[in-house]
């Protein structure tokens, strides 16, 4: 407080109803990334020489990051997050059976 009542919080988070669309923004668009980035894989893996727990792996992962994708732009980004964070993993995985 500087003595006149005003507060200290800077203009850009003054409004959380902004920074709830920006969340939401967010985990749309890391969703829809992630998920174009698994289906790649998974379609450039399934063409190749190898086990094909890889390319259901990366399929997998990609799925679960359209969910997150789905739920992030519904307003629940904590979920998204982690299921962001699970669907990564899941691509990790599998390209360790590579």
């Amino acid at each position: 407080m500087n003595g006149r009542g005003d507060s200290e919080i800077p203009e850009e988070y003054a409004d959380p109803a902004e920074d709830a669309r920006r969340a939401r923004w967010t985990a749309l668009a890391t969703g829809a990334v992630l998920t174009l980035a698994g289906m790649a894989a998974s379609a450039l893996r399934f063409t190749g020489s190898g086990p094909a727990l890889v390319p259901a792996a990366y399929a997998t992962g990609a799925a679960v990051c359209a969910l997150a994708s789905v739920l992030g732009s519904r307003g629940r980004t904590r979920r998204a997050l982690w299921l962001l964070i699970v669907g990564v993993m899941v691509m990790a995985l599998g390209d360790q059976f590579d």
